[in-house]
């Protein structure tokens, strides 16, 4: 089954010199786009992470900081990864959680400003847990039966991932192939930011999910204790928060003008 599709899609994989969003880099990125109309393209680059690449990731992907010593570094990258997916709606294996936040994190040290306020974002993983509970590589044999070669590079993951989705749309009937339904089946919860530190409460108002403050309305701490906003910005915390943050300050400065 092919995708069905209101805009282009960009199926995405990072490897990464660990896993903390805030810290660490990206030292691969491999997109492949798909168009509306059928068409594809596909874009693989080794970056130069400007930190030391653990020994313990490098047993995992396989990318010394030898390999990437003469690579360009993100900052050099970002435009062009930013206008390859700049117009698309975005898809990975655990790129909610993981690749999603790590790349907004990467494009705003790069000065380069990113959010998915218009467009949406599918998480092959959760439709995989959800229906199946497996990993990449055993999702690769149930649903696409071959082996994944080469995994941990980002190429083979980015498409392998591509290929799941397909033949996922095709087992399971009630999945609509449609990527804004894609996307709400996948979302684990009403994050606003993508490290969960700002989440939606069932009324649709922003809230704190961390500290002493979880489970308050944002706007009402910002009002009651002015200097948890300057803690926030000046901690590390991810970029995208601290942009989410800063924009719900924003917002609230401007109703009172208003």
């Amino acid at each position: 089954m092919e995708l069905k599709l209101n805009r282009p899609i960009c199926f995405f994989d990072l490897e990464t010199t660990g896993i903390e969003v805030a810290k660490d880099r990206i030292v691969e990125i491999s997109i492949f786009k798909v168009y509306p109309n059928g068409n594809k393209e596909s874009k693989t680059w080794l970056v130069n992470p400007t930190i030391p690449i653990p020994p313990q990731s490098t047993a995992i992907h396989g990318i010394s900081n030898e390999k990437v010593a003469n690579e360009p570094t993100f900052k050099e990258l970002a435009t062009q990864i930013h206008n390859m997916i700049k117009d698309s709606d975005l898809a990975g294996y655990n790129s909610d959680r993981f690749d999603i936040p790590l790349l907004a994190e990467e494009l705003l040290r790069a000065e380069v400003d990113f959010d998915m306020k218009n467009r949406v974002s599918v998480d092959v993983q959760t439709i995989f847990h959800k229906k199946e509970e497996r990993t990449l590589g055993a999702a690769y044999r149930f649903y696409c039966n071959q082996s994944l070669e080469n995994a941990h590079s980002a190429e083979a993951d980015t498409m392998a991932t591509y290929e799941i989705l397909k033949a996922q749309l095709d087992r399971y009937t009630d999945l609509e192939n449609d990527m804004k339904l894609l996307s709400e089946y996948t979302t684990r919860k009403k994050s606003v930011d993508f490290a969960g530190f700002i989440a939606l409460n069932a009324d649709g108002k922003e809230i704190f999910t961390f500290g002493k403050n979880k489970g308050q309305l944002v706007e009402d701490v910002l009002e009651k204790e002015p200097g948890y906003f300057g803690w926030i910005q000046g901690a590390d915390f991810p970029l995208y928060t601290k942009k989410v943050l800063t924009g719900i300050k924003l917002r609230k400065l401007n109703n009172k003008l208003s």
